[in-house]
């Protein structure tokens, strides 16, 4: 795993780049908190990140899943059935874990968006990486109680719905850092655009509802942004949620 691709950007909180997607590891002595868990394919960049950070993969408390996407959910069922972590998510998440359904853009979405400038690249990046496999959570839990999770680093989930109906962020309050997912990125393959942002709208199930969420972030007293796609961005949420405000216009 290249050094370059952790990035710790608190006390024991990290910011681990996969193929495509980012994955947040929050540490707590030897267990950690692992938020995301990156594409199929991204499984060995994984297990080799929590190495390099000291956690052992059977150490892990819980995966929180920021959505059901499979550059997401990658290595999930692979931790829950090797290792028995539990997998939680808003309930409105679990049945789509469980592939009982699946709102992901499809094969026609991306054909249709073929002729704008990095779309087929990322998309045959995303069928190498396993974007289309079939890869459902057999028990995703939803979260035991509301507020803050007895996990390391103190999570608290803040619903966002829009880019799935169920799409959580993850506020760090302890850390003063807020895990949006694809809530709010800082950049994508198939983006021109720079700095946070939304992704683009062929991503989300309702991107008028994913653009009204981010009324949920936009308070949360934090000045270190990890997104789901992107590199870390060092500013408060306002000015971030601000500024993929004016570029959504």
């Amino acid at each position: 795993m290249r050094n370059d691709s952790i990035v710790e950007v608190g006390s024991d909180v990290y910011l681990v780049s996969g193929s495509s997607t980012n994955w947040v590891i929050v540490k707590d002595g030897d267990t950690a908190t692992l938020v995301d868990t990156g594409y199929p394919k991204d499984r060995e960049r994984l297990l080799a990140s929590l190495t390099a950070v000291g956690v052992s993969p059977a150490a892990v408390a819980a995966v929180l899943i920021t959505h059901a996407h499979n550059d997401h959910l990658g290595a999930a069922e692979y931790l829950r059935r090797t290792h028995g972590t539990p997998i939680l998510m808003h309930q409105a998440e679990v049945p789509h874990a469980r592939r009982e359904f699946l709102h992901q853009v499809t094969i026609g979405q991306v054909l249709a968006n073929g002729w704008r400038p990095g779309v087929l690249p990322w998309a045959v990046h995303a069928l190498r990486a396993g974007g289309k496999e079939h890869i459902p959570v057999v028990e995703p839990q939803p979260f035991p109680a509301e507020g803050r999770l007895d996990l390391p680093g103190r999570p608290l989930p803040v619903l966002t719905p829009g880019h799935t109906d169920g799409h959580c962020a993850y506020h760090l309050p302890d850390a003063g850092v807020l895990v949006t997912g694809d809530a709010l990125v800082s950049g994508h393959p198939t983006s021109r655009l720079r700095g946070p942002q939304l992704l683009p709208g062929m991503f989300h199930r309702d991107r008028a509802r994913a653009l009204d969420s981010l009324t949920a972030l936009d308070r949360l007293d934090a000045d270190v942004v990890l997104p789901g796609h992107g590199p870390v961005v060092h500013t408060s949420v306002g000015a971030a949620v601000e500024h993929a405000r004016e570029l959504a216009v």
